[in-house]
Parts: C-alpha cells; sequence; structure tokens
C-alpha cells in the first residue's frame, strides 16, 4: 500500500481539494497545496496540519511547475463556468485541466488523480461538463499514470440559497419520486487517499463515487425529521426552467439518466465501510448546516 512521498493538491482551499488534503494527510502523506493566498484563513489552515503551502495560480503555468516539482502524486480539481463565483469560461477550465496533465507529464509525476463529475458522457449540451470531458481524454491520452474520479451531487449541495432551504422547502433537479446518487465531500477525499493507497488497483481506472441514492421526497423525509420542522419538496417549475437554459438541460440530462449517478454503492461500500449515508451526514455536520441556513433566512 503506497503511503510515501509527496502530492501536490490543487484547490485545497475549496472544498474537494480541503477534504483530500485532510485525508491525505490523516493517511500520512506530504502534502503540498498551491495557493494563491498562504495568509488567508483556509490557507492557514492546511498549514496547521503540516500541509506545505505554494504560492501560486493556474493561470500561471509556471507556478503549477514550480509546484509540482518533485511531487509523487498530483490532485486535480478546476474552478468551472458552473461556478460563476470564478468568472471563467469552459475554456479557462480546459486549458487549466490540461495544463496540469501536461505539466505532471514533464514533472514525471508517478499517480495523477483527476475529479471529474458523476456519470460524464460527451455530447451533453452543458458547457462545464463538455470541458471535464475533454480533459478527462487529454488524461486518457497521456502518458501519466492517472486515475479519474467522478463524484456523485455533493449532500452539501443543498445548502446553496437558489435550493430553498431557508425557506422550509427543497427545489431541486429531481422529480418527487426520481432518485439520484449523492455523496458527501469528506469521502469524496478518503476516497481520493484511498486511490492514491492503491495505484495498482487504481491507475488506469475511471471510478464513479457515491454513498447514497434518494429521490426527491426521501431527501425531504430525512430533512424533516433531522430538524424537526416541515420540509417540502419540489421540483424547478416550468417557469423557472423556462428562464433558465443551465437548468432546463440538467433537468433533461437527470430525466435521461444521464446525470443522476452512475456509481457502484454496495462497490464504494466495500472499499469505505464508513462512508457517509444522508442521515449520518446530517447528524455529523448537515443538520447544523441547514439549521443555520434557516435562523439567517428568519
Amino acid at each position: 500500500m503506497q503511503k510515501q512521498g509527496l502530492v501536490l493538491v490543487l484547490g485545497a482551499t475549496g472544498q474537494q481539494g480541503g477534504a483530500t488534503a485532510r485525508a491525505l494527510r490523516r493517511d500520512g502523506w506530504r502534502v503540498r497545496a498551491l495557493v494563491r493566498d498562504p495568509a488567508s484563513a483556509k490557507a492557514k489552515a492546511l498549514a496547521a496540519i503540516g500541509v506545505e503551502l505554494v504560492r501560486g495560480d493556474y493561470r500561471d503555468r509556471s507556478s503549477l511547475d514550480a509546484a509540482l516539482a518533485g511531487a509523487y502524486g498530483v490532485f486535480s480539481i478546476q474552478p468551472s463556468s458552473g461556478q460563476p463565483e470564478y468568472g471563467l469560461t469552459d475554456e479557462d477550465e480546459l486549458r487549466f485541466g490540461t495544463d496540469v496533465v501536461d505539466g505532471a507529464q514533464a514533472a514525471g509525476v508517478t499517480h495523477l488523480v483527476y475529479t471529474s463529475v458523476g456519470g460524464l458522457r460527451p455530447n451533453t449540451g452543458v458547457g462545464h461538463f463538455e470541458s471535464k470531458w475533454k480533459i478527462e481524454e487529454h488524461v486518457r491520452g497521456s502518458r501519466v499514470p492517472a486515475t479519474i474520479v467522478r463524484p456523485a451531487a455533493f449532500m452539501e449541495i443543498l445548502l446553496l440559497p437558489h435550493f430553498g432551504l431557508g425557506r422550509d422547502s427543497l427545489v431541486f433537479f429531481l422529480s418527487p419520486d426520481q432518485p439520484m446518487q449523492f455523496i458527501a465531500v469528506e469521502d469524496i477525499g478518503a476516497l481520493v487517499a484511498l486511490v492514491f493507497a492503491e495505484p495498482s488497483t487504481y491507475v488506469g481506472k475511471t471510478v464513479d463515487i457515491a454513498a447514497e441514492s434518494l429521490t426527491g421526497n426521501e431527501l425531504a423525509a430525512k430533512l424533516t425529521r433531522a430538524v424537526g420542522r416541515p420540509v417540502s419538496y419540489a421540483r424547478f417549475s416550468p417557469a423557472v426552467l423556462a428562464e433558465n437554459a443551465l437548468l432546463r438541460r440538467l433537468v433533461e440530462l437527470v430525466d435521461e439518466g444521464a446525470a443522476s449517478g452512475d456509481a457502484d454503492i454496495p462497490a464504494i461500500r466495500r472499499i469505505h465501510p464508513g462512508i457517509l449515508t444522508f442521515d449520518a451526514w446530517l447528524a455529523k455536520t448537515g443538520k447544523a448546516a441547514i439549521e443555520a441556513t434557516f435562523a439567517s433566512s428568519e
């Protein structure tokens, strides 16, 4: 079982990268993080658990190359147009993702893990899915020993304001009785750490990961029990979908089975028995976050 050497974690001040950095450190790896501001609170929290901070930016290929120097592995994730707060295009994501692959190849990295999106396939009509598919293709066409990890929808995504929990309701992509796979972000990190620890098992593989499959009504029932107040469920209305082409296409992909998750959940549970169910995530961190959402809306 490989647990030596240095892993460069990109996006370490974000959700997936942060979870991965923490999981790798718990497992005894040396971890380096490429960060824009080493003085930020999130960067300092990483340094406090022994993560080496290197100042740099995706836009600066030279800083990426410097961070890759001497690394055994690299965890690759990029911001996307699906995160409007970053102000990036799909072409930006594609360039950043391919730069990581090319830099890893030039640096002689032994294991690259690229995180994509659950159930990904080409020609979805969603820009930030297409950019991820092209990055996957670049990974597959490179000489870098690599694993592609495809997480299902994050449980944490339900906390975002436009899904309505602050108004005692959940509005999401599913019809009420339609299932979708979910995973807690911390388990993405734990599973990526397992992938790094078992290169002979995972190099050359694409692995969809999820913890549980739930319908919209099941989500609402679990939320109701957890927070002790009724939480209703509804799909985005036709009026909302008519005004938002991205949401409309995502709903279509869910209906087509292309965005609801492809993970073999029993197999994932065998390799990571402690993976959080939705109820366990609520008990651990989700309930407190949801109650804070309620409080901020009152």
